[in-house]
């Protein structure tokens, strides 16, 4: 970014200018100061606004370019900022973005039901939408128009004015409460910390933990060693740590965020939103919240999803008692436990995994350097779609932890600006994901190219007193799944390439969005894969063959309890939005009931999950959780088309690329699967790959 132009710009000069004065017309994030954002959205919404009252006022007859196509091309500066704001309240946030978030939520919410809800839009709409069979339109056309008209249909555009206001208050309040659950989550995993100061505690801890906490406690001005909620601090402690007490005392932790009866408590937030989404949900004339959100998913509907977990449940439930009883079996041999209890899992299987394959997570790590990790997911995508990745200094960052990339194609024509955020921070969510800083379309002959994100919570680097040079970053290989995983729908948003912005990239449908993911994690299994960026930090060895081997032998390990675990949260989701949540009056027996038949682990009194399970509650995935599993089927089946062929086979590559990358929603997600694979998935290839056939 060029300083050199004035730095203060007014946020009417900021929010109004559809394009930013910047390289590439990435985000300005420098520029912007926190009392930029109110009144720009104020102003984006007020012209978003008048371009809607244009569509509406146009005297023409309606088309579906002046009402559709322009209905999908308006509030482009509004989606832009609105994209600004939320992704760096997930990965920047402070005390002041989410007061800002409460206030801006609101009006956002008001806008989106001003247009839903608009009789004289939907006229015109139902017009276009009643001709349709006349129009000659085009694919894309044709849905985008379906899913416009019924954007409208299903969310409130035929209800009376009473019942129409009744959807804006319900509208208003579901938007405010999934932040406020969020905020509440966030608060809980910065409130604790376990300090320890006696070095015994610190015993099975792996060198490179021990000195991250050490750096954790001296930030906070504490002697001795700090450990967190925050997984790259939580998760090996729980692994590695022989103190069952102090395991069990940050297990409970993470296990009671938002559990507590204290002002960040999200019991009652938990069943309001549930029981707003039934009502939501009957208004529009649906059963239940499941049955209005599953209309528009590859499952259809809630009988489907429960038989698809259900049946994968029956197969999963013997390999999982199976490996529960080897676990329990095995801790009691090495050391007298009687009873396995939840902080203990990870511990013992871990121990167990080492006995087993001989392989830990710590052996592994020096292979696994993220700058090599994040190059090879470069370099396979290089060898499959044609891509490549230089990272450029010259485009603005809002955190100095981002690092950002220019993409080309093998004609050096852009194909995309990546933003990479990989450490955790105290303003940051826990967890991985992708998300957009503009979506790619096509407007006025010009192929608008995106701006994509993969944020991450990987260990940092640590600069330890002793040793002045950093310890580089250095990924368990469950970190480097979770990178291929992110990287896989990052080329999912980078790929995009269709005319309107709301079909664009990963605009599909839900149980559809984790098919790009997941496949691409199946590339770290593949010795030819890891040939190409797992290499020791220090000596530059490639990992050895028999490692390789390892890590593919134990793929499967305790898969069976793994997909027990998938499914209870899936069936979770169900029993809150496919039933009447008036009932429950207590959350925590209400989840007690819906994990039974799922339980392997005693319960902990302590312990709720649905008041902290964000992807829920606070996120987009209430009903859709089944999705990860559902898509496994998928990914198995198309990854399978990939070894059938060779891993980087191009010609299979681009059938990928081409059907589905590329196409975004554009059309149904099993027509693009079929002309991909050439036949409908089987589930045959995710039983075999987890060992459960």
């Amino acid at each position: 970014m060029n300083h050199n132009q004035s730095s203060v710009r007014t946020s009417r000069d900021l929010s109004l200018t559809q394009t930013f004065n910047t390289k590439y017309d990435t985000a300005p994030f420098s520029q912007i100061k926190m009392e930029d954002y109110k009144p720009a959205f104020i102003l984006n919404i007020a012209s978003a606004k008048i371009e809607i009252d244009t569509i509406i006022n146009n005297p023409a007859a309606p088309t579906f370019e002046n009402t559709i196509e322009a209905l999908d091309f308006s509030g482009d500066a509004l989606d832009r900022l609105s994209s600004i704001f939320f992704n760096l309240n997930s990965a920047e946030t402070s005390d002041e973005m989410q007061k800002i978030a409460q206030e801006v939520t609101p009006l956002l919410t008001e806008f989106s039901n001003d247009i839903t809800l608009n009789e004289n839009l939907f006229k015109r709409i139902k017009t276009v939408y009643e001709q349709k069979d006349s129009l000659n339109l085009s694919t894309e056309q044709a849905t985008l128009l379906d899913k416009k008209f019924k954007s409208f249909s299903r969310n409130g555009a035929l209800l009376s004015e009473e019942k129409k206001a009744k959807l804006r208050e319900i509208d208003t309040e579901l938007a405010k409460l999934k932040l406020t659950y969020g905020e509440n989550v966030l608060a809980e995993t910065n409130n604790y910390q376990l300090h320890i100061t006696n070095e015994n505690d610190l015993k099975g801890l792996p060198e490179g933990t021990i000195e991250a906490a050490k750096a954790l406690a001296k930030n906070k001005d504490l002697d001795g060693y700090v450990f967190t909620l925050d997984m790259p601090s939580y998760l090996p402690f729980v692994t590695y740590a022989e103190n069952r007490e102090l395991r069990k005392e940050i297990s409970i932790a993470a296990g009671k965020k938002a559990f507590q009866n204290n002002e960040f408590d999200n019991q009652e937030i938990t069943l309001k939103i549930a029981k707003l989404r039934f009502e939501r949900a009957n208004l529009l004339g649906y059963e239940t919240h499941s049955h209005f959100v599953l209309e528009e998913r590859m499952a259809q509907n809630p009988d489907k999803v429960k038989s698809f977990l259900n049946d994968l449940l029956i197969k999963a439930k013997p390999a999982a008692e199976r490996e529960f009883a080897q676990l329990s079996a095995f801790a009691k041999e090495i050391d007298g436990i009687e009873q396995l209890e939840k902080w203990d899992g990870s511990y013992y299987s871990e121990k167990l995994k080492q006995k087993l394959f001989n392989l830990d997570d710590e052996k592994l790590k020096p292979y696994f350097q993220l700058e090599n990790v994040l190059n090879g997911a470069f370099t396979i995508a290089q060898k499959l779609y044609g891509l490549t990745f230089t990272e450029v200094f010259d485009i603005d960052k809002y955190h100095s932890d981002v690092t950002t990339y220019e993409v080309k194609d093998e004609f050096n024509e852009l194909v995309a600006i990546f933003y990479a955020d990989f450490f955790p921070r105290k303003g940051k969510r826990n967890g991985a994901w992708m998300t957009s800083f503009k979506s790619q379309h096509i407007k006025n002959g010009v192929n608008e190219r995106p701006h994509i994100s993969n944020v991450c919570n990987f260990t940092p680097p640590i600069v330890t007193s002793e040793k002045s040079e950093a310890k580089p970053s250095l990924l368990t290989f469950n970190e480097v799944t979770t990178l291929f995983h992110e990287f896989g729908h990052g080329l999912h948003g980078m790929l995009a390439n269709t005319v309107y912005p709301s079909l664009s990239g990963t605009s599909v449908y839900w149980d559809f969005v984790e098919l790009p993911s997941q496949v691409m994690e199946n590339w770290c299994y593949e010795p030819e894969a890891l040939a190409i960026f797992a290499k020791h930090y220090e000596t530059g060895e490639i990992i050895p063959q028999e490692y390789v081997e390892k890590i593919k032998e134990s793929a499967s390990f305790q898969e069976g309890m793994a997909t027990l675990r998938q499914i209870s949260f899936g069936l979770l989701d169900m029993a809150f939005h496919s039933n009447n949540p008036n009932q429950i009056t207590n959350i925590k027996a209400f989840e007690k009931a819906a994990f039974e038949g799922t339980t392997l682990y005693p319960d902990v009194a302590e312990n709720c999950m649905s008041v902290s399970f964000s992807h829920i509650f606070a996120g987009g995935y209430s009903s859709g959780y089944y999705s990860y599993k559902w898509a496994e089927v998928l990914d198995a089946d198309a990854f399978a088309y990939f070894q059938e062929k060779g891993i980087f086979n191009k010609e299979v590559a681009t059938k990928f690329k081409d059907n589905v990358l590329s196409k975004g929603g554009t059309e149904l997600p099993m027509e693009l699967y079929k002309r991909f694979r050439g036949q409908e998935p089987k589930a045959d290839a995710l039983l075999k790959r987890a060992g459960l056939l």
